[in-house]
């Protein structure tokens, strides 16, 4: 493709505005990932691997909403609406990839920490945005963010006569099909683990888990968590509250333990009768006992066995991996039989130390062979380590009930393990394959 060139007029100020013009539709951020400096050295086919926070975010019920406008008024309501949106992606280093619609596609490269506060930036604009409407005599719009972070291939599709940046990965897919459940649960703004996993400072944010979930194309779960900052005070300190009960009422759904699901959810809904999920899960709960029918990706009676696909190539690597694994399941299982805490403390210790050892070993093994994402799967050992020490203490408590200390090592523990071999680890064994 013969590289097209800006017209030069003799009057620098006509090109430096044609450049802005051009970055409007072409943003600058893309060059820079790209590592270009001019739209024109840009071919199809160009492309990078980084890892990055995908960002969606929809109108909530738009086709209603625009069909009680005509064309004129449509046009201007989605570009007052994105207008101002986008000053508050662009604040936290991100950029709009595109626009579908009344839709918003963002990318942060920058950190998770960064994607979470523009959406909470980009809310409470909502909430201004819906004042203003009110007072026009408007009704108010909701929207729904949802948020996901891994390895991203970034680079130019197309053809030769119209291409355009774009983003492909797992973590894209997820980060959309996030962004539609805000729907189904009722609140405005989900992550998924991949974003959880990546935060550099988890205290600066209220978060629950929500769910579990199965990308198409995939077979191990994912978890899900709702971002509640935004919520009026009075809300978010109810949220804080029941925590533990929300949190414990949906371990025990998932375990099939319905009843008991039940009576801790409308406890939630008696001290918070506001809360979406809760009740969103409390229908859950009626419907099984109604149809026998369990939502759920997987079933956590029947636990999931190790297998070859996953291997990442390196065969001290695979074997602590599956070490990892099992150990982890023997702990989960301890919990289950009731053991003494004297019996499982040895287990905790050595799944401790084994844990921080295999991480080592991994972390020099890539440092040796110049793995160019050393720092991410370090940052992901770190989370790790992190997580395991809060479950460490709810175990040393003695205060939960082992149903909840059985899901906690699930999703924290074994899902983690699972996710992070199929994603990260797997990632740099075809990495060096290739590079071979």
């Amino acid at each position: 493709m013969e590289a097209q060139h800006y017209p030069v007029t003799g009057n620098p100020q006509d090109t430096i505005d044609l450049i802005k013009s051009y970055e409007r539709f072409v943003p600058k951020q893309i060059l820079g990932i790209l590592g270009k400096t001019d739209i024109r050295e840009v071919k199809l086919g160009d492309q990078i691997e980084k890892n990055l926070t995908i960002l969606f975010s929809d109108i909530r019920d738009f086709t209603t909403l625009s069909e009680s406008m005509n064309p004129k008024e449509n046009f201007e309501f989605i570009n007052s609406y994105l207008s101002q949106m986008e000053t508050y992606i662009t604040v936290y280093h991100g950029f709009i990839d595109k626009y579908i619609g009344d839709s918003i596609m963002a990318i942060f490269q920058t950190s998770a920490d960064d994607a979470i506060d523009s959406s909470l930036l980009m809310l409470q604009q909502l909430s201004y945005y819906n004042e203003d409407r009110k007072n026009a005599g408007q009704r108010p719009i909701n929207i729904g963010i949802g948020l996901n972070t891994g390895l991203c291939m970034f680079g130019t599709v197309g053809g030769y006569d119209r291409m355009e940046g774009t983003v492909i990965s797992d973590a894209v897919n997820l980060s959309s099909r996030i962004e539609s459940l805000t729907k189904k649960y009722g609140v405005q703004f989900l992550i998924g683990e991949g974003t959880l996993n990546n935060l550099k400072n988890h205290d600066k944010y209220s978060f629950r888990f929500i769910d579990r979930v199965i990308v198409k194309g995939k077979n191990q779960s994912q978890s899900i968590y709702e971002i509640f900052n935004n919520d009026t005070p009075e809300i978010k300190e109810l949220k804080i509250k029941t925590l533990p009960l929300f949190e414990e009422a949906l371990a025990y759904y998932h375990y099939k333990q319905i009843p008991s699901s039940l009576e801790l959810l409308n406890i939630v809904l008696d001290i918070n009768p506001d809360d979406n999920p809760a009740r969103f899960y409390v229908e859950r709960c009626k419907s099984y006992l109604k149809t026998g029918f369990h939502e759920s990706p997987c079933d956590l009676n029947h636990l999931i066995e190790w297998n070859t696909e996953f291997e990442v190539g390196n065969p001290v690597i695979d074997r602590q991996h599956r070490q990892m694994f099992n150990e982890s399941i023997k702990l989960l299982k301890s919990i289950g039989k009731d053991v003494s805490y004297d019996d499982l403390e040895k287990l905790i210790t050595f799944l401790n130390d084994y844990i921080i050892n295999h991480f080592r070993t991994e972390e020099e093994y890539l440092a040796n062979q110049n793995y160019p994402f050393l720092d991410h799967q370090i940052w992901q050992h770190q989370n790790f380590i992190r997580s395991f020490e809060n479950l460490k203490r709810e175990i040393a408590s003695d205060s939960l009930s082992k149903i909840y200390l059985m899901f906690r090592i699930q999703i924290l523990v074994i899902d983690w393990i699972l996710n992070h071999i199929l994603k990260e680890d797997r990632h740099f064994g075809n990495y060096f394959k290739n590079k071979r």
